[in-house]
């Protein structure tokens, strides 16, 4: 039974979340859940989101404290290739594999070496941050569509609230305010579910942007190292060969 056909049959309407809710038409129903399984499905996201950043920015500045510190890069790799990586750290072993390979075959290996390098560079990169912005995409979409999903509830809810208006021929506010209360609780849970998303949303990835900027600025540093060192090496080559 409807709010307004309760309402004018007589029957007390119980004003509260759960009342406008077990009153409400089955659509709205639908969508109410559908709008609450989104919300939980975002801080679900949210909290993931922001464990794994944090846990990334603080690998990355243990890295930065142990790649500035002096020690050799091969000792730095032998101690970082054995277990797992994330952010700098992965792209810094990613990059000294593709320089110790490049030793173990022959000599021409070292021809387009740097630009082996950036291209290792360039996809350890893309993969972290890929990493990092995965189900972003998800509390985006809630956020945009969470507040239409919830009018579509309200309108469904209103057009049912004003049929059953039209058949008990009662217009009294008794009658409609429970029925447009109960349509408007789904524009409530709507924008519930779609306000949290999207200011987290801009939170975590203005982080990851953050993130995505400190690597491609180690990548750039870490480049110009090797580079300087292929350099040498190739001039030390040529200096035994003559």
């Amino acid at each position: 039974m409807s709010p307004a056909e309760a309402a004018a049959g007589g029957m007390p309407m119980e004003m509260t979340f759960w009342g406008m809710f077990w009153g409400a038409h089955m659509v709205v129903k639908l969508v109410m859940l559908g709008l609450l399984a989104a919300s939980l499905w975002s801080w679900a996201i949210i909290v993931n989101k922001f464990m794994l950043i944090s846990s990334v920015e603080k690998s990355m500045d243990r890295f930065e404290d142990q790649f500035w510190s002096g020690n050799s890069l091969e000792e730095l790799y032998d101690a970082l290739s054995t277990r797992p990586t994330s952010g700098m750290a992965t792209l810094f072993v990613a990059a000294m594999r593709e320089w110790k390979r490049s030793f173990t075959n022959a000599a021409s290996a070292f021809m387009g070496l740097q630009a082996r390098i950036e291209k290792v560079l360039d996809v350890s990169i893309a993969r972290e941050v890929e990493r990092l912005e995965s189900q972003l995409l998800v509390l985006a979409s809630v956020a945009s569509a969470g507040p239409f999903i919830g009018l579509f509830g309200t309108v469904w809810g209103i057009m049912s609230s004003f049929r059953s208006i039209a058949m008990s021929k009662n217009t009294s506010l008794a009658v409609v305010a429970p029925g447009i209360a109960e349509a408007l609780f789904a524009t409530a849970i709507g924008l519930f579910a779609a306000i949290p998303a999207l200011i987290f949303y801009n939170i975590l990835s203005g982080r990851v942007a953050r993130s995505q900027a400190r690597m491609e600025s180690f990548a750039d540093e870490f480049s110009s190292i090797l580079s300087r060192q292929i350099d040498q090496h190739v001039a030390a080559e040529r200096g035994r060969a003559a």
